[in-house]
């Protein structure tokens, strides 16, 4: 008998037996060994110095012969040449200082690869390298060498390009025009144009006419686009006002210059167009690094392992067909609807269906794309092309259902707009009554000061202060409308498994004849060596040492495993494959055998996330519904918290046609899911929040991400949300006042450039600052 003691990995930190030494140091399997030893020939030691245990447990058994295929490298790579090429990878290991250090080692650990630049936010890393040196497949190899496998799938080679450089472009431009037209225009400021030079006046007055051309026509293109696509569809936007005051504010300055008639507004026009694309910028930032918008292509590989009459090839998901031959691995996604013609499937569709009980499937049955082989290897034959598939139909069915015409911003403008051209042509009935030579200067004044410079403003640095308060707790909006539609919610909509309680088995518990601490011994060796998730989960319940030596091993897919030891035999799997008899009751179990003897079960069960009671009796004031694809076990558990609104064995389809439902009797829905299995759902509500273990590494198609640590601040999320609209409410009405006052002005024929410099710019710096007081008051008041 091997007697060994209880240690951690020096590379990772897990619990390992002291069967691997290196150096006088312990590690828990041949990868971890393998990359400090890499690390140590390197020099590289002072990784260990940065954090304690800083290292990924490593998966030596990655496939990556795809990525030698050349349509795939072209899909990935964003430059290539003979000389250099360039590649982004998400890498969702990163987690620490240390590993953005090790990895921007990458160039003393093979010369081909010159440079790498880690973004910890968005957990990628920018590779440059020599493909003379070393090819895409040898850096991807690398990286999982030392415990960093990027995550490769079909969507990787479809990235967008970077949306948000343009807008920095727009906004450095803008405020650098806005900068200077106030510093040309200071004489006017201070009174001092009289006693100027004519000709310096003139010269600075044309330069403010040529920095306020980029504003006009780059900085501001995005909202005189909007305004057009609005008219398109025969709705006034808040853009609509904008485009026309920025508009009359240029021509009436271009005139006054031009003309030597005054100095023009153009500080007015730079500092409100800089000022709009500041509140932009500000309600980006929080989420730029989520991803909301998924398709299958997120989710499938790149390519699949063909089998022909050659042998085995790499081909890339686009060129797969019916008719075809493809391997699936263990933990390999099925990605077209198939036929099983060779090995036992052990199928499992917890994501696409929520139930988490792995289904066995034999030679001759139908395999639905989504499902994951957890177990040996199996073939299949494609049925279906990967576009019309199961799972790609979980989006081809949904519609968005909402559209920025609803929101309470674009509403008031259409409403503001109209006033503002009554008031307009009020003001020019009146003055050609009393001097129709004040007609064109008063109307273009009413137009200029009553641009709602604030009212935009408004709504932006609000949302955007209460996404960045969201964001700071764990929950991450696509947009700002979102939470306009969030504060309108009236019935709330929750899955169970993965969002309700945890997504795997976090609870385990033994039933049956007590144990003796060598059989404890001897089952924790067994699982051990064990793959299946069943097996991870009873290995982590146990606290006892694992000090016997295993003789053979043998794991029975889909049935269960056999270990044979110096001490006896210990079988563990289905009530099948120990005693025989079908299994029976709602709970995971898995049966435990000891030479022979059945000595009980383990049973698993999904733990109810932290504060789940606390949060439903919060949202009281909602109407609740659960929609489960997982069978009634727990009903009357959560029946005092939805009565009768509580539905199992739902599939996708019925998930997104019971919220149809409801959003045709008139109701606001918001849908909380965290699987595939809900993204239908997720899209056809109203809002829809995907809950996430990591936030950066899987969302279905959403409206916000939610921190699964942070579920039981859901209701705290709602009821801010509905405050931020009384914020937003309150800043409108200081934008009306404001603009009463300079229409007052206006339509007097008093609004002169001083009272235009002052009034203009003051009504923007109050709602903002007004604004972002006041939700960071309420932030802390709700201890966000």
């Amino acid at each position: 008998m091997n007697t060994t003691v209880q240690t951690t990995c020096y590379h990772c930190g897990e619990d390992c037996d002291k069967t691997l030494h290196y150096h006088n140091k312990s590690f828990c399997c041949e990868g971890c060994k393998t990359v400090y030893d890499i690390l140590h020939s390197e020099g590289l030691d002072s990784y260990y110095t940065i954090e304690k245990t800083p290292g990924t447990r490593v998966n030596t058994h990655q496939r990556y012969a795809y990525l030698e295929h050349e349509e795939i490298q072209q899909q990935l790579l964003e430059f290539n040449s003979d000389d250099v090429q360039k590649v982004t990878l998400f890498v969702p290991h990163i987690h620490c200082s240390s590993c953005i250090w090790l990895l921007e080692q990458l160039h003393r650990l093979h010369e081909g690869i010159t440079h790498a630049e880690t973004n910890f936010v968005k957990k990628e890393v920018s590779i440059t390298y020599c493909p003379k040196s070393i090819t895409l497949r040898q850096v991807v190899e690398l990286m999982a060498t030392i415990g960093y496998a990027p995550e490769i799938n079909l969507a990787s080679g479809k990235k967008e390009k970077k949306q948000y450089k343009r807008l920095y472009y727009q906004l450095g431009i803008a405020g650098f025009c806005f900068g200077n037209i106030m510093l040309l225009s200071l004489p006017e400021y201070l009174g001092m144009e009289a006693a100027s030079d004519p000709i310096f006046t003139r010269f600075f007055s044309y330069l403010n006419l040529l920095l306020a051309l980029p504003v006009l026509l780059y900085s501001s293109s995005h909202y005189f686009a909007s305004a057009v696509k609005s008219f398109r569809h025969k709705h006034i936007s808040i853009d609509v006002p904008i485009v026309l005051g920025i508009t009359a504010l240029f021509a009436e300055s271009a005139y006054q210059i031009i003309s030597q008639t005054g100095p023009g507004y153009m500080d007015s026009l730079a500092g409100l167009v800089f000022f709009l694309l500041i509140g932009k910028w500000y309600q980006q930032k929080t989420y730029q690094a989520l991803s909301f918008e998924r398709d299958y292509k997120s989710y499938f590989p790149m390519a699949v392992t063909h089998l022909n009459q050659e042998g085995e090839e790499e081909l890339p998901l686009e060129h797969l067909q019916v008719g075809y031959r493809i391997l699936i691995r263990h933990g390999d996604l099925i990605p077209a609807d198939s036929t099983l013609v060779k090995g036992e499937g052990n199928i499992d569709y917890s994501f696409v269906t929520g139930e988490s009980t792995p289904v066995i499937k034999k030679t001759g049955d139908y395999l639905y794309s989504g499902g994951k082989q957890v177990g040996g290897p199996i073939e299949v034959v494609v049925e279906k092309p990967v576009e019309q598939s199961y799972l790609t139909r979980l989006w081809n069915n949904t519609t968005p259902i909402t559209s920025p015409t609803d929101t309470l911003v674009s509403k008031v403008s259409k409403y503001f707009t109209l006033v503002i051209l009554a008031v307009a042509a009020l003001t020019a009935l009146y003055w050609w009554w009393a001097d129709p030579s004040m007609i064109v200067k008063t109307v273009t004044a009413v137009l200029i000061v009553a641009c709602p410079c604030a009212l935009a403003l408004a709504a932006p640095f609000t949302f955007g202060t209460v996404i960045r308060v969201f964001g700071n707790n764990g929950l991450y909006l696509k947009n700002s409308h979102v939470v306009e539609k969030m504060a309108a919610t009236q019935a709330v909509v929750f899955d169970k498994t993965g969002t309700i309680t945890t997504a795997s088995p976090s609870k385990v518990d033994y039933v049956g004849i007590d144990l003796s601490e060598q059989e404890w011994k001897m089952l924790k060796t067994t699982v051990r060596n064990a793959t299946h998730p069943l097996s991870r989960a009873i290995y982590k319940y146990m606290q006892h040492d694992s000090d016997a030596c295993i003789l053979n091993f043998e794991e029975v897919v889909s049935r269960g495993i056999r270990a044979e030891l110096e001490t006896g035999v210990v079988q563990l799997g289905s009530q099948q494959y120990i005693t025989g008899k079908s299994s029976t009751g709602n709970a995971t179990r898995v049966f435990l055998s000891i030479d022979g003897e059945v000595k009980g079960f383990f049973e698993l069960m999904h733990e109810y996330r932290k504060g789940w009671e606390e949060a439903f009796n919060a949202l009281h004031h909602f109407e609740l519904h659960l929609l489960s694809g997982d069978n009634d076990k727990d009903r009357k558990r959560l029946q005092p918290y939805f009565h009768e609104r509580l539905h199992f064995d739902q599939t996708p389809e019925n998930k997104l046609e019971y919220i149809a439902a409801m959003q045709h009797q008139g109701k606001q829905v918001m849908m909380v899911g965290d699987g595939l299995n809900d993204a239908g759902a997720l899209q056809q509500s109203n809002v829809g929040i995907a809950l996430a273990d990591d936030v950066y590494r899987f969302s279905p198609a959403c409206d916000g991400i939610l921190d699964a640590k942070r579920f039981e601040f859901l209701p705290v999320f709602m009821q801010f949300s509905k405050k931020g609209m009384q914020v937003v409410r309150i800043s409108f009405m200081l934008s009306f006042v404001y603009n009463i006052i300079g229409l007052s002005f206006a339509i007097s024929g008093h609004l002169t450039p001083l009272v235009a410099a002052i009034l203009m710019p003051v009504s923007s710096i109050t709602v903002v600052a007004f604004v972002s007081f006041a939700v960071r008051y309420l932030a802390r008041k709700n201890r966000l």
